[in-house]
Order: C-alpha cells, then sequence, then structure tokens
C-alpha cells in the first residue's frame, strides 16, 4: 500500500509519519518511510539545489522539472522496489505538492504539469493521501518556531503563495475524494495521529478494536 501525506509547511506530517510507521510495525507490517524532495542519494542533492534559501533566481520551471527529476528517482530506486516487496510505503509529500506549489501557487500550467508528472512516476499513484488541515499560517508560524525543522526557499514565499497553495490543495481534494482524507492538523498531534490509524486501519482491514487500543493505551 502506497501513502501520501500532504499539507502547508509546519503541518505535522513528518510527525504523523513516524507515528503511524511506528503503529504499523507493531501490527507486524514491513514499512518504507521516505520524503519528497530526497528519500535518494541523488534525490538529497537535488533536495539541497531545491530548498537553498540562497538560490532566489530559480525559475518555477527549473523548479518543477527539479523535483520531478528527484521524483523519477525516488520511484525508481525506493517506491516501486518496496511496493513489489508488499511493503506499506509512507511518503512525505508526492506529485499532488507538484500540482498545489508549482501549478496553484506559481499558476503554471496543470495540464502540462501532468504529463511531466506522468513521465517522472510512470503513472504511479498513491492508495491513499491523507491531507493535515491547517491555516498556512500557523504552519509557517509552527515551522519557525521549531528547532529542528529546515527554513527553506519555498517557506520564506509570501503568505499569498501559500494561500494560492492551500487553495489548490482543496481543489485537488475535490477533484478526487477517494484517494483524499482530510485530518485536522490542529487537533494535538496524539489525536491526529489517532484520526489517521483510523483511516489507515480502514484501508488494510484492520480491526478497530486494535487501533483504539494502540492509540489510548
Amino acid at each position: 500500500m502506497f501513502i501520501t501525506f500532504e499539507g502547508p509547511e509546519g503541518s505535522g506530517k513528518t510527525t504523523q509519519i513516524r507515528l503511524l510507521a511506528e503503529w504499523l510495525q507493531n501490527q507486524g507490517r514491513s514499512v518504507v518511510t521516505t520524503r519528497e524532495p530526497g528519500g535518494t542519494r541523488i534525490g538529497n542533492g537535488v533536495r539541497a539545489l531545491l530548498l537553498d534559501i540562497s538560490h532566489t533566481e530559480m525559475t518555477p520551471r527549473t523548479e518543477t522539472l527539479l523535483f520531478n527529476a528527484a521524483r523519477a528517482q525516488i520511484v525508481h530506486e525506493v517506491i516501486r522496489p518496496a511496493l513489489e516487496a508488499g511493503q506499506v510505503v509512507l511518503c512525505d509529500r508526492f506529485f499532488d505538492s507538484t500540482l498545489a506549489y508549482q501549478g496553484y501557487g506559481y499558476g503554471q500550467d496543470r495540464a502540462e504539469l501532468g504529463r511531466i508528472i506522468r513521465y517522472a512516476t510512470g503513472g504511479l499513484t498513491p492508495d491513499l493521501t491523507i491531507y493535515l488541515d491547517v491555516q498556512p499560517e500557523v504552519g509557517l508560524a509552527r515551522k519557525q518556531a521549531g528547532s529542528t525543522q529546515e527554513w527553506n526557499r519555498l517557506d520564506a514565499r509570501a503568505v499569498a503563495f501559500h494561500k494560492a497553495v492551500q487553495k489548490g490543495y482543496e481543489e485537488l481534494i475535490r477533484a478526487e475524494p477517494a484517494r483524499w482524507s482530510v485530518v485536522d492538523g490542529d487537533l494535538p498531534a496524539q489525536a491526529v495521529h489517532g484520526a489517521v490509524v483510523a483511516l489507515v486501519a480502514s484501508r488494510l482491514s484492520v480491526g478497530v478494536d486494535l487501533w483504539i487500543a494502540e492509540v489510548l493505551r
């Protein structure tokens, strides 16, 4: 099963992926966690280029191509092999981020982005995409206040950009409701985890009593 997490900066994706991976492992599942951009030696090199706050001259088109170059590598090297081996893959962002950020945020042609994405992924689509819903201002404030998360070139863009990205996510969710599930990211982390586990347990046919016991213990 391929599960991706999306949401504004500072929405708590990293924490929720870690908690979900632990829960799945406790259920006897083999789990691979990864992130975009990154997750491979090549992808991590691309990540450094993309997120370096000093690269202010980078154009939206360059950004799009770099994200999808890293994506092609992680699909080939990590995600497809893990899925073929029967593992659960949890990925912090995937192609929906390109549609939201580069499409709605920058206003690039979304049909053209779709063609680039299909080439990079070979048509791979998540089985479930969990959107952690927080207001952009809240997420950015969380990230600025944190000591472990990098403040990067995209974070530094104006709030209006992040609002446009949020609107993009909302439209993507409306267009494909069967794949997306929205979780209130303003809740305490353990409550968010409980909601995430409920979603995943239902997809994996894990008994509801099992995840309730895990969350409440």
